[in-house]
C-alpha cells in the first residue's frame, strides 16, 4: 500500500488508520463493556500525547490543524444556519418533553464535553477530513470528502439512528466551516454543547451518570 507513497503521505495514512482503530475500540470499549471512562481518558491521552509529540518536531502543525483563535468566531457564524434551528428544538422539545428540564449534572457535561469534543473533531476532521484532502496519490474532492467523513462519523453512533441522523449533518456543516476557517476549537464547543443537550433531552441519556456507570 505505502510503496509508491511519499513521507508525508505514508504518515497520513498511517493517521487515518490509528483513527479508525480508536474508533472500532469504541464499540468494544464504551458499548459492549461500558468502560466510558477507561474509553474516554485513554483515547485523549494517546492523541494528546501524540500532538504533543508531532508538536516537539513541527511548530507549526498545531496552527495547520486548526488549534489557533483564528477563524472562531466566523466557525461559529457559518455553522448557525444548522447550530441555532437544532438548538432551539432541542431546547423546546427539553422544555416540553422533560419533566426535570434542567438538573446540576448538566453542567458538568456541558462543561466537560467540549473537550471531548475537540478531540473527536481532531480526529475526524483535522486527521481524517484533512488528510483525505490533501494526500498527493488520492483523487478524491472536497465534496466527496464531506460526504465520506460524515457518514463515518455517524457510524461511529452507530446503533442509535436519531443520533446518526444528527451527526450526520451537524459533520457536513463543521467539515464545510473547517475547510473554509480551519478553527478546531470553536467546533468542539459547538459539538459538546449541541451534542451534549441532544443526548440529555432528545435521547434523554445522562453523560454524567453514564461517564462513571462503574462506580
Amino acid at each position: 500500500m505505502y510503496n509508491n507513497l511519499t513521507t508525508s503521505d505514508k504518515r497520513k495514512w498511517i493517521e487515518i488508520l490509528a483513527v479508525v482503530l480508536t474508533g472500532a475500540l469504541k464499540f468494544i470499549l464504551m458499548d459492549w463493556l461500558e468502560l466510558r471512562a477507561l474509553y474516554i481518558s485513554s483515547a485523549c491521552l494517546f492523541w494528546i500525547f501524540y500532538i504533543l509529540r508531532r508538536f516537539r518536531t513541527d511548530r507549526h502543525i498545531l496552527y495547520q490543524w486548526g488549534f489557533r483563535k483564528n477563524g472562531f468566531k466566523q466557525t461559529i457564524n457559518y455553522c448557525l444556519a444548522f447550530s441555532g434551528p437544532a438548538l432551539t428544538g432541542i431546547l423546546t422539545y427539553g422544555f416540553i418533553y422533560t419533566p426535570d428540564f434542567y438538573q446540576w449534572n448538566l453542567i458538568p457535561i456541558l462543561v466537560m464535553y467540549p473537550l471531548w469534543g475537540v478531540i473527536q473533531q481532531f480526529l475526524m476532521i483535522g486527521l481524517i477530513a484533512g488528510n483525505l484532502r490533501t494526500i498527493s496519490s488520492l483523487d478524491i474532492d472536497e465534496k466527496q470528502v464531506v460526504l465520506l467523513v460524515s457518514v463515518l462519523f455517524a457510524l461511529a453512533h452507530y446503533p442509535d439512528w436519531i443520533l446518526m441522523g444528527f451527526t450526520f449533518i451537524m459533520e457536513i456543516f463543521f467539515i464545510r466551516a473547517y475547510f473554509r476557517f480551519r478553527n478546531l476549537w470553536a467546533l468542539g464547543v459547538l459539538h459538546g454543547w449541541l451534542g451534549g443537550l441532544f443526548l440529555y433531552f432528545i435521547m434523554e441519556r445522562d453523560l454524567w451518570h453514564e461517564l462513571w456507570v462503574i462506580f
